[in-house]
């Protein structure tokens, strides 16, 4: 738009000023000439020239200050008009009868009569340019509504969500695309239905021969009277002790992931039921427990995996943390708002050095507990396409990193349909 305003308004200006330079300059010739026609005839019939009759030429052109001057033959001066000061412009014409007449105007009026024509053609550049701007910004958000709604279903697919309602948005382009999603993600859905259904099935149907086979070695181990034979028994029971975990384990993961998917959730509504759940416990115990500034914040996770999550931490900084616990939120280091850092820290001596770099494994514990909780969380938050870390050891601070959605966008607008989740209050089992 301003290439085209600068292509078209520069030459015009340059061309308007000239134009209108040559009118006024081949006005005034003109002029010139036909007083002097003027002044010839009066010269033939022997009639007076004075200023009076030079004063109405003069009067012709009130807009433009103008002198006449008229030398007759006979050496007589007869002027017109007021003095010009400065530079002018002169225009001369001899009679046949050996008259002069010269008309001399101001050089500003001419340059002026130039600027007049410039300065409308930059103001109708301006104008044009504010109309193209107001239109190109309309047709920016016009396009930018619907990709801003379409990068927030693709953030949706990526962290889990693979059923996406779009809406049409009149851009055939962006539509195609849009479908396209929708295909993937129902594509990604089918498949993911396809493994849970299988490794839900194989590990159903792994559990019956496993167990038959883990009696009969028990059995073979109790009634052997040959040690070795008992020996290899009690090893062989002990592996497939660990084939039924491993089976346990995949029967729990495909039912955890069955119609798993991500949610934007309001944050501020997750940490008042956290206060609710967790602040009588922690009165009791005689420890403060502080929540941060939420309001506005939104997270996409899936219901449920982060308040365990934060559950987690907060049973770990009751039993093994000591003074404030506190949980806050940030932006991420990045600076965009395209993350949401969520942080529970207490005042305690913090974690060993030693066991920093396995605080996540599983039966991983500094105490008596069963060290499973900080890796099922961990997990839960990978799976919403977050991770969880230990930010700080000494005092523990833990990071739990989530995708948000921005702050200066209205989910209503640009996020698929639905509504916001609203995590409410949950009963603590016992």
């Amino acid at each position: 738009m301003t290439v085209a305003v600068l292509l078209l308004g520069v030459p015009m200006a340059i061309f308007g000023a000239v134009l209108v330079r040559e009118s006024v300059t081949s006005d005034l010739r003109l002029r010139t000439e036909s007083l002097a026609r003027a002044v010839e005839t009066r010269l033939t019939f022997d009639l007076d020239i004075d200023a009076d009759y030079l004063d109405r030429w003069v009067d012709e052109s009130p807009d433009m200050p103008m002198r006449i001057t008229v030398l007759t033959p006979d050496g007589g001066v007869v002027a017109a008009g007021d003095e010009i000061e400065g530079n002018t412009y002169r225009f001369r014409q001899n009679t046949p009868s050996g008259g002069l007449v010269v008309v001399e105007v101001p050089s500003e009026a001419l340059f002026w009569r130039g600027a007049q024509v410039v300065i409308l053609v930059v103001v109708a550049c301006l104008v044009a340019f504010a109309v193209g701007a107001l239109v190109a910004g309309r047709q920016a958000r016009r396009l930018a509504a619907p990709l801003i709604y379409l990068a927030a279903s693709a953030e949706q697919l990526g962290a889990g969500k693979t059923k996406l309602t779009v809406l049409p948005s009149g851009v055939e382009e962006i539509d195609l695309v849009a479908n396209e999603l929708v295909r993937s993600g129902e594509r990604m859905a089918a498949r993911m239905a396809s493994e849970r259904e299988f490794a839900a099935n194989a590990s159903h149907q792994l559990r019956t021969p496993l167990t038959a086979l883990s009696m009969r070695l028990e059995e073979i181990e109790m009634t052997a009277e040959d040690p070795h034979i008992a020996e290899e028994a009690r090893v062989s029971l002990e592996q497939v002790e660990r084939l039924v975990g491993v089976v346990d384990d995949l029967l729990a993961a495909a039912r955890r992931t069955d119609g798993g998917t991500t949610e934007p959730l309001e944050l501020a509504e997750i940490f008042e039921q956290q206060q609710r759940e967790w602040g009588p416990t922690f009165r009791r115990a005689g420890r403060p427990l502080e929540f941060g500034d939420a309001e506005g914040v939104k997270v996409l996770a899936t219901p449920g995996a982060l308040t365990q999550a934060l559950s987690t931490l907060l049973e770990n900084s009751l039993k093994y943390g000591d003074g404030t616990t506190s949980v806050r939120v940030r932006p991420s280091k990045s600076g965009s708002d395209s993350g949401v850092v969520i942080e529970v820290a207490d005042e305690g001596q913090g974690v060993s050095d030693e066991l920093a770099p396995r605080i996540f494994e599983r039966h991983v514990t500094s105490g008596k507990g069963t060290g499973l909780g900080l890796g099922l969380a961990r997990d839960l938050v990978a799976a919403d396409g977050g991770r969880l870390e230990l930010a700080q050891r000494r005092p523990a601070v833990f990071a739990i990193f989530l995708a948000a959605v921005p702050k200066g966008l209205d989910p209503s607008a640009v996020l698929p349909p639905g509504s916001m989740v609203v995590v409410g209050r949950r009963r603590r089992r016992r």
